[in-house]
């Protein structure tokens, strides 16, 4: 009885400190500032764990990749052990209650989809900007190009014209950013054919990870089973550590010994597969829910700001500084994903305004 009656107060006194804390437009903007801030880290602590194993020819990117998602999976595991979910701290407001998700067997075979793109896309995204952190930026930019691409062919979900123009704006963009300017002042495609190429496969599982994600969220039921966005994005990473791991011993197998010597002996490679695992977990987790909490206009205006962020945070921590074609095809193509994300409801809006003028007259 003493129990139960403490476990009473517990609740009550959770629910009470819930509605302290600063106002929710504080919190979103916090919310939006350390998502920006994660993102930054990760991109910095990512770099530096690869540079720890010998860079993107050390043989060992696979590992730090699912190594990441270990750090993912261990955060998840310890929120489900104390019952409580602390992201709300950053926004200056109190912990929410997250219990153990009620989902069935058939609901966790039906969420490995989205585990599998999940993990793909991590582990392509870690292959792209090891290969180079600025290029990869860009070339991650170019996301709605496969997503408009898999949509198409897979689910029979064409682009509007609009966005398709909109498209051609972000290929082109990109493939600037690939130019660079020779002594005779001719033009040649000079780029990191790694970043390029992960950067595709990346984008490419980001995309399917969308639209099952989506498929995942009709099934009937499974939304109170999971109860919450929060477990669903912890059983999602738990389930990409999994599915990681056997591809991690497959094709880096050979060296996990010697990974393992790097990392009890290199602090560089201890603080980098940490705080770019716990801030992976974390700036995911807060831009979920920003753009819950917030428009596709003002959604698409933060991420597209969150990419230019970035790109000059890691110019600045690599010294690397980026070429004009760079900036140029980079400004291009980041400006028309922001352009792709809103052209249908502008296009909407304009065409209901001019229905509402015709039957004025």
């Amino acid at each position: 009885e003493f129990e139960s009656c403490c476990a009473a107060n517990l609740d009550e006194s959770i629910t009470a400190a819930s509605m302290a804390g600063a106002p929710d437009s504080v919190a979103l903007l916090l919310f939006f500032l350390f998502w920006y801030v994660g993102n930054a880290f990760y991109n910095q602590y990512n770099t530096q764990a690869l540079a720890a194993v010998g860079g993107k020819y050390g043989g060992l990117t696979m590992t730090v990749s699912t190594m990441q998602l270990g750090v993912c999976t261990l955060y998840a595991m310890l929120l489900w052990l104390v019952r409580l979910n602390p992201i709300k701290l950053f926004g200056l407001q109190m912990p929410e209650k997250m219990s153990l998700p009620k989902i069935t067997m058939k609901d966790l075979m039906a969420t490995m989809p989205v585990g599998f793109c999940s993990a793909a896309a991590h582990s392509a995204g870690v292959f792209c900007l090891g290969a180079d952190p600025l290029f990869g930026q860009i070339v991650k930019a170019g996301e709605p190009v496969m997503s408009a691409l898999v949509n198409t062919t897979f689910y029979g979900k064409a682009p509007s014209k609009a966005k398709f123009i909109c498209l051609l704006f972000i290929v082109a963009g990109v493939a600037f950013a690939s130019l660079k300017k020779g002594a005779d002042g001719a033009y040649a495609l000079k780029f990191d054919e790694r970043a390029l190429l992960f950067g595709m496969i990346g984008n490419t599982f980001a995309a399917f990870k969308g639209s099952e994600n989506k498929k995942l969220m009709e099934t009937k039921g499974i939304k109170d089973r999971f109860a919450g966005v929060a477990n669903q994005f912890a059983v999602t990473e738990v389930l990409a550590f999994l599915i990681s791991l056997p591809v991690m011993f497959a094709t880096e197998g050979a060296k996990f010994s010697e990974f393992c010597n790097l990392l009890m002996t290199k602090r560089e490679l201890q603080v980098g597969l940490a705080i770019s695992g716990m801030s992976f977990y974390l700036y995911n987790e807060l831009a979920t829910m920003t753009i819950k909490a917030t428009g596709a206009v003002t959604s698409s205006v933060a991420n597209t700001a969150k990419r230019v962020i970035v790109m000059v945070y890691m110019a600045a921590v690599t010294g690397k500084a980026l070429t004009e074609e760079q900036k140029i095809g980079a400004a291009v193509a980041i400006g028309f994903v922001l352009v792709y994300s809103v052209i249908d409801d502008v296009v909407k809006a304009m065409s209901g305004g001019k229905d509402k003028e015709k039957k004025t007259k």
